[in-house]
């Protein structure tokens, strides 16, 4: 008879009112989830309050825990969506901060963003329509489908190899290629004629 996998027993024993249990599950998934989360967010403290919401959430959502997929896959769904969820959070938030040109670009450097950015720039016109363009972008983003923005994410915004998006998502590299391709065309038909 063969042996059901270790998180398999441990969510049984959950179900079955052992508290000590749910401890032994974050023992057991709390790197693998961290590390989710950081590859995503990019930022340690983020990705450990994902981690934290992770495991809140799934002790929570346990008893309607079915099994229909691993208890893994389920749990790096779980972190994934928290993770999308704050990263969207946050760029809602950013977008719109204004930064001073003079404002040192760190605190041991008397460099600021003028003297980083090229001296001819757009003129204000270009920077309008720059602006929409953005700003365009933005709102379509959110109206795709989870699979195409979180692919355009990783490709675009944290700029992984078509190598690195498949190891993170765990689908082979034709897979990545067509999802990125049919999430373009999502997002051009999103954004409209006089966008494409």
């Amino acid at each position: 008879m063969e042996t059901p996998p270790a998180d398999q027993v441990l969510v049984a024993r959950v179900k079955d009112g052992d508290n000590g249990a749910f401890g032994e599950i974050v023992t057991l998934y709390w790197d693998r989830i961290f590390a989710r989360a950081f590859q995503l967010l990019k930022n340690r403290e983020d990705a450990e309050e994902v981690t934290q919401d992770t495991f809140i959430r799934a002790q929570k959502g346990l008893e309607n825990f079915r099994g229909d997929s691993a208890f893994s896959t389920w749990l790096y769904q779980i972190a994934t969506n928290l993770a999308h969820n704050r990263y969207w959070y946050w760029w809602r938030r950013k977008r719109s901060a204004s930064f001073s040109l003079d404002q040192n670009l760190t605190q041991d450097s008397d460099a600021t963003l003028a003297d980083v950015l090229p001296a001819e720039g757009e003129d204000p016109g270009e920077a309008t329509l720059t602006q929409e363009f953005v700003d365009r972008v933005s709102s379509c983003m959110q109206q795709l489908n989870e699979k195409h923005r979180e692919i355009l994410v990783l490709r675009n915004v944290h700029n992984l190899s078509y190598e690195e998006i498949a190891e993170e998502l765990r689908i082979s590299v034709g897979t990545v290629k067509s999802r990125i391709a049919r999430a373009r065309e999502s997002l051009r038909e999103q954004m409209g004629s006089d966008f494409k």
